[in-house]
């Protein structure tokens, strides 16, 4: 489709998604998912950017019912995350072809569902970068050198930017307007966000807080002063719904509360016509590819 198409878009947010490290809250009920995605519609949104990676409860070919069911268009990833989040046996087989897998995903389909992957997703470390995030990293920039796929990237606790940009735009030659760093809103640390911006990657403010963190109340601060520094064109939003209980439909603030609660918010310091822009023209920018 047409990146212009993409419409006011949520670029990091999750349908499904199950990990050992969240039992009893995965997000696997379909029924749920389509009311989400309904919920999203009715505040205006067209499009949500699914991050779940490989392994981790995609449901792939499920995807395409419930976009067309709610009227919402939907990306799905490739990738890996952190190690913490697969068994040991799982990561084992993949050694020696992760690159293929995520070349194969994004250019033939998942499984055989026949959806294609539309991004990668990797992970990095809390202030660092283990072998396993180097190994997917690598991996994935090796899949985006065959076909042009944009890389988003979880920063723990928003923590890593420079390093995660060391190695894939310097060591691994992946251009920065091909990677997406996710979770700023995390750590917001204005001086590593403006070195970040600099380098032309893309910023994501994605999800409020799970706790009572400073995190939300500096998000708009934080935007505003990117916007001013001249990156405006360089920012995402998005709300990455992880657990059953952050969904909308039962009881938690999910996909609508990016445009219920977020866009006024940006709006009352930025105006409406940047916020527009972040949530429209640019996610189309960042993730369309120019498949190879």
């Amino acid at each position: 489709m047409p990146p212009e198409e993409l419409g006011v878009c949520d670029a990091h947010d999750h349908l499904f998604f199950g990990s050992p490290q969240l039992v009893g809250q995965e997000l696997n009920d379909a029924a749920a998912a389509r009311a989400e995605l309904e919920a999203f519609r009715a505040a205006g949104g067209a499009s949500v950017v699914q991050w779940t990676p490989y392994g981790l409860g995609r449901r792939a070919a499920d995807l395409p019912v419930l976009s067309r069911a709610a009227g919402v268009r939907v990306v799905c990833a490739t990738g890996l995350h952190q190690a913490a989040h697969y068994a040991p046996e799982l990561l084992d087989e993949l050694r020696g072809r992760l690159a293929a897998v995520f070349v194969a995903e994004l250019t033939e389909g998942i499984g055989t569902s026949g959806v294609r992957a539309g991004l990668i997703k990797v992970a990095g470390g809390f202030h660092a970068l283990d072998t396993h995030a180097r190994w997917t990293m690598a991996a994935a920039a090796e899949a985006h050198h065959a076909t042009d796929a944009p890389i988003a990237v979880h920063l723990e606790l928003g923590t890593g930017a420079l390093d995660v940009l060391d190695l894939l735009c310097g060591e691994l030659e992946v251009p920065p307007h091909r990677v997406v760093l996710g979770h700023l809103n995390r750590s917001p640390d204005p001086v590593v966000q403006r070195q970040a911006a600099r380098s032309g990657c893309w910023l994501a403010f994605d999800g409020p807080s799970r706790a009572h963190h400073a995190t939300d109340w500096r998000m708009p601060d934080a935007v505003l002063s990117l916007v001013e520094a001249g990156f405006g064109h360089r920012l995402l939003l998005g709300g990455d719904t992880v657990v059953a209980g952050a969904r909308s439909v039962d009881g938690g603030p999910g996909m609508p509360y990016l445009l219920r609660r977020v866009r006024p918010r940006l709006e009352a310091v930025l105006g409406t016509e940047p916020v527009r822009r972040i949530l429209v023209d640019n996610p189309g920018r960042a993730f369309a590819v120019d498949w190879r």
